[in-house]
């Protein structure tokens, strides 16, 4: 499959992203919203330079952007010839997991037992209970994910032979701009270089341990598969996004819509998130935070991923991702 034609439809004067031409070496580009691209290794004078450098030196680089955007004379090249791929490559990923309540509630009601005595209404409303009670007692969930399941926004997306219930989950993903450690909610979007899109795919058949229950969920297996976190396509600097507790994310399986919601049904907010992994973990520049997907996955609908389907995952300002499903051993 060809790759998908990318636009550049974002909020700001500019954005960053890897791009390369046919037959030649990727670069990290900085793109405008009339669809012009400047290679930044080239116009930087770094032969070397990748979009994390960008982010280690992002106070420094963040007015040189700025001043390279309004540069008629620059070299700029038309968007159209080039290919895009991940806007990052992240050391670390953290992904949010029962961030949205919505989604938390639809996800617990499909994976009820066959012989749960309760009705839907009655289960729904015990679910609620409990995140309400999650967000009083503010104490999100965070797991890893692997650098190696990210893939470009325009990319097929393998679906492996062992993936019984392969699904969707649209995400908004913070990058980070410098080390934070131990750093407070009121700090924490401080350390935020911009905003993203991330497709957190997920095996619902391998998400929880059938041999041993008592450990719980499966992250390395139900999540991480290469190809598994289609990512971008841009990275729109924090200062372009006005409220991203306001955001509306949107997944579209072959035109139909199945998620639509805002972010403001997250439990935790990004600040919150950043903050929470920090008391932990070293947070570095390039890494990314995933925040959650809202209502609207497969298994909602009874509808998973299957050979041929096409994801399109669009968020407020940050542009649009559509990718191609393919079934393991089928790829042209």
């Amino acid at each position: 499959m060809k790759p998908a034609a990318a636009s550049a439809s974002f909020s700001g004067p500019f954005a960053l992203g890897v791009l390369s031409a046919p037959d030649q070496a990727a670069f990290p580009g900085l793109v405008t919203p009339g669809g012009r691209v400047l290679d930044l290794a080239t116009a930087l004078g770094e032969p070397a330079l990748t979009t994390r450098g960008i982010f280690e030196r992002w106070d420094e680089m963040l007015p040189r952007l700025h001043a390279l955007a309004a540069d008629e004379t620059a070299d700029w090249r038309p968007l159209e010839h080039l290919r895009v791929h991940a806007p990052v490559e992240p050391r670390q990923v953290f992904q949010s997991g029962a961030n949205y309540r919505q989604h938390v509630i639809d996800l617990e009601v499909a994976h009820r037992s066959p012989d749960d005595p309760r009705t839907v209404e009655e289960a729904r409303a015990e679910i609620a209970a409990v995140m309400d009670r999650r967000a009083a007692e503010d104490l999100p969930y965070v797991f890893i994910g692997l650098p190696s399941a990210i893939t470009g926004p325009f990319d097929d997306v393998g679906l492996p032979d062992w993936a019984e219930q392969p699904d969707w989950e649209l995400e908004l993903a913070a990058v980070i701009a410098r080390p934070a450690y131990r750093v407070t909610v009121e700090e924490a979007l401080e350390y935020v270089a911009g905003y993203t899109i991330a497709n957190d795919l997920t095996d619902r058949a391998t998400v929880f341990r059938r041999d041993m229950k008592a450990i719980g969920t499966d992250w390395l297996r139900c999540k991480n598969a290469p190809g598994f976190t289609p990512l971008g396509p841009w990275i729109v600097p924090a200062a372009s996004i006005a409220d991203p507790g306001d955001l509306r994310v949107m997944l579209k399986l072959n035109g139909e819509t199945m998620q639509d919601e805002s972010t403001r049904d997250m439990l935790f907010g990004i600040a919150r998130l950043v903050s929470y992994i920090s008391q932990t973990s070293r947070l570095l520049p390039g890494d990314l935070v995933l925040t959650g997907s809202p209502a609207g996955n497969g298994m909602h609908w009874g509808r998973l991923l299957r050979d041929g389907d096409v994801m399109e995952g669009s968020i407020t300002g940050l542009g649009v991702q559509r990718t191609r499903c393919v079934a393991e051993g089928t790829a042209s």
